[in-house]
């Protein structure tokens, strides 16, 4: 899932295709034995508790998740040198987030894991921020209908194999696997629908099936396990394809502009909105059930539960944000050679075309 639906995922651009996928194969089997390494130094310093092989190698492929969305943020502007730096530092400052996290607000191992996507959006938008703005007669980060198309093969490819990345960790496997499938399948839906309808002359289009039909995926991923009726899995997955088509119109029209960003693939209504309304479903849904069981006799018991969801959700964002910019900043210092704003989204640069004179 994260290497073949990642790297098509990530393929949007009509002349960065090679590096779409091939740099992001990198980045995921040189970041996982990264993580492993690191969660073997946090065993031996007696840090956390181990997992066990396969366990462990879980945990370090999800942990890569985080990076392969930063890097739909930054895609085509930061060399490959600056890939893999970005990508150690933000598997480190993940890990720092999760073990925080863990250690003071009590959550579990693997809801510190489901904070993936939240971190990885915002860090990732955090990053792009401080790269410099591309010319704007430049018509190289645009798409094609081939480009597209690979895409969209990834795209399903991870909606297909999203319910076994929600729920390899679960306790409730299950459950996990059905809530994911049910939130997917109604986001995919209404992500067709949303897309006719916000169209001028009633078509679909690519780029709102390509990022809404992932976001029942990731407005579940909190609460998967532990959903037990499928229409709550059905509404979180509504919500969550309505989040990103509408928040793919308000943040390119509005935010990314004022605050001069340019998201490439969008991850930030991809991945980052769906996150933040995960999270506050999750309290939501954990306060209901807490309420309910208990009869609603015990509210400092409830205070306690929203206290830690709400300070583990501002706790990552925040973390992700800041050490986002601070990393964008490193990142463009002259020591990584910054690629120049005219050198964007090209592969002539990386990559060897024997057959070509000139592009392809």
């Amino acid at each position: 899932m994260v290497l073949f639906g990642f790297g098509f995922f990530l393929m949007v651009l009509r002349r960065y295709g090679f590096s779409s996928t091939g740099l992001n194969f990198l980045l995921i089997v040189l970041g996982v034995q990264c993580s492993v390494l690191v969660e073997d130094l946090l065993v031996l310093l007696r840090v956390e508790e181990s997992g066990g092989g396969m366990e462990s190698l879980a945990k370090a492929v999800m942990s890569m998740t985080a990076v392969a969305i930063s890097t739909g943020a930054v895609l085509g502007k930061a060399n490959p040198v600056q890939l893999i730096v970005m990508s150690l530092v933000e598997l480190i400052i993940f890990y720092m987030s999760r073990y925080i996290n863990r250690r003071f607000l009590q959550v579990p191992d693997d809801r510190t894991l489901m904070h993936v996507h939240l971190f990885g959006a915002y860090f990732g938008v955090a990053v792009t921020s401080r790269f410099p703005e591309p010319p704007p007669g430049l018509d190289k980060n645009r798409s094609t209908p081939k480009s597209d198309l690979f895409s969209m093969l990834g795209t399903v490819f991870v909606w297909v194999f999203w319910p076994s990345f929600n729920s390899i960790l679960a306790a409730y496997k299950m459950e996990a696997v059905l809530n994911t499938y049910f939130a997917l399948a109604v986001s995919a839906v209404t992500a067709f629908m949303l897309s006719a309808l916000t169209s001028k002359d009633g078509k679909f289009r690519m780029t709102h099936i390509h990022s809404a039909v992932l976001a029942g995926g990731v407005t579940i991923s909190y609460t998967a396990h532990s959903i037990q009726h499928p229409w709550i899995a059905m509404i979180l997955g509504l919500l969550g394809s309505v989040i990103t088509i509408l928040g793919s119109h308000c943040l390119q029209k509005c935010f990314n502009p004022a605050f001069k960003l340019q998201d490439t693939s969008g991850v930030h209504f991809t991945f980052g909105l769906p996150a933040v309304l995960g999270a506050v479903a999750a309290v939501v849904l954990c306060v209901v059930e807490e309420g309910i069981a208990t009869q609603w006799d015990n509210l400092s018991s409830l205070g306690y539960l929203v206290f830690v969801d709400v300070g583990a959700f501002c706790q990552t964002i925040s973390t992700a944000l800041i050490t986002g910019l601070i990393t964008g900043l490193i990142l463009n210092i002259k020591l990584l050679k910054t690629v120049h704003v005219s050198k964007y989204f090209d592969d002539q640069f990386y990559w060897e075309f024997p057959h070509l004179s000139v592009g392809f």
